[in-house]
């Protein structure tokens, strides 16, 4: 009877997958279900916790106990998150160039990012501007944070003093 125990454990070790990839992601297999699809750019809490409710995955299991059609009923809900949720649950909405509402997950988000930050910088709006001198951007105050780069100030000054005293140039 020990021997059976043994093979039925070492089945289940077999099936458990420590690293479940979705949506050209790696996600890790000893979290939940919806803690473990927050792993992917572009999907939060909420998100996750309603792909999950409506491909009818079981929330409180873990990841890498899924069986490969649960796995592939969470690639087919995250593929159509646009038409499950509501408009106002999407990443993405009215679209600058389409004016659509979108979803948008995993690698696309930063090249839209990127997109949108060069498309700023080369219509002139003032964010763009903004984003081309490295300066805040949402109206923050500038004179006392967010600074950063190579000036030193006072400890330069006296050291020029200093370089200039022995005679180096």
């Amino acid at each position: 009877m020990s021997e059976e125990g043994e093979k039925t454990e070492r089945v289940e070790e077999e099936e458990f997958k420590h690293i479940v990839r979705i949506l050209d992601t790696d996600l890790d297999g000893n979290k939940r279900v919806a803690y473990s699809l927050c792993g992917i750019k572009g999907v939060g809490r909420r998100v996750a916790r309603a792909m999950v409710l409506y491909s009818g995955v079981d929330m409180g299991a873990k990841m890498g106990k899924l069986s490969n059609s649960d796995i592939e009923k969470l690639k087919v809900a995250l593929g159509s998150v646009e038409k499950r949720l509501p408009f106002w649950m999407l990443n993405r909405r009215r679209d600058m160039i389409t004016g659509e509402d979108k979803h948008i997950m995993g690698s696309d988000m930063a090249l839209k990012f990127q997109d949108d930050i060069n498309l700023l910088r080369k219509i002139r709006s003032y964010r763009g501007i903004r984003h081309e001198r490295g300066l805040k951007v949402r109206g923050q105050r500038t004179k006392s944070t967010g600074r950063r780069g190579l000036v030193v100030g006072v400890v330069r000054k006296k050291l020029i003093a200093k370089l200039e005293k022995t005679g180096v140039k």
